[in-house]
């Protein structure tokens, strides 16, 4: 049997011909009501019951501090998950960047600073002998980067207490370390470019060896050595 309160136009019809009454009004919730259904829920969210000063108050009546209560405890499992999350996020970000300086070493430290470094650990070593301008070059570049890059390892020791009789025509030398194992040496005033080397030239080899997060991906210098090359062609086509 066709329901007599369907809103069709059959219905309609039935209605005007007075077949059949007219449709049934629908039960009208009221705004108490409704405010009630709001107490409810939130009371049956929150798991807790009402104190005495509460107990008789609707949402709109609360204070500040009442809404929070509620809001407190309905959210308490939801904001327990983002502490937790945040906590080891931030863990994990302070066991990254634990460094951000250049430390001295002596050649008793090598095996705790660089060949247990720990796991996910970069090591950038310098060995310098004082009175060098470059490796003095070197030290102040390095500092900035530590600054920069703390999740990274920077340290300098005096070559000779690392290794004994180091050649001092092979300073600076600079070692790279992941994990403890030799990733990348640069040894020498010729592989470390001279005293015009620039920190950003130095940051993008450290880069390139993966001991820095850089964001310099073309190496700063090729365009001037581009250029020298370029200048030196073009004397050798004007005097052929």
């Amino acid at each position: 049997m066709q329901d007599p309160n369907e809103d069709t136009e059959w219905n309609d019809v039935l209605r005007a011909k007075g077949i059949i009454g007219p449709k049934a009004k629908e039960a009208e919730i009221t705004e108490d009501q409704i405010q009630k259904l709001m107490d409810d829920a939130i009371q049956r969210r929150t798991d807790l019951p009402l104190n005495e000063g509460q107990r008789d108050k609707k949402i709109d009546d609360m204070s500040l501090d009442e809404l929070d209560e509620l809001e407190d405890s309905e959210d308490e499992e939801v904001l327990e998950q983002y502490r937790l999350r945040r906590i080891a996020e931030m863990r994990a970000t302070a066991e990254k960047a634990r460094f951000g300086s250049v430390r001295e070493i002596s050649g008793q430290e090598y095996v705790n600073e660089v060949t247990k470094a720990g796991e996910g650990i970069w090591v950038v070593l310098h060995l310098y002998a004082n009175g060098v301008p470059l490796c003095a070059l070197i030290h102040h570049h390095m500092q900035q980067l530590a600054v920069r890059f703390p999740q990274t390892k920077f340290l300098r020791s005096v070559a000779t207490t690392c290794i004994p009789n180091f050649p001092e025509k092979n300073l600076p030398t600079i070692f790279i370390y992941h994990e403890g194992a030799l990733r990348k040496q640069y040894i020498g005033p010729l592989e470390l470019r001279g005293e015009k080397l620039t920190a950003e030239e130095l940051e993008f080899m450290l880069g390139q060896a993966g001991a820095v997060p850089t964001e310099i991906t073309e190496d700063p210098r090729p365009q001037i050595r581009d250029k020298m090359l370029a200048d030196l062609e073009d004397k050798s086509a004007d005097f052929y």
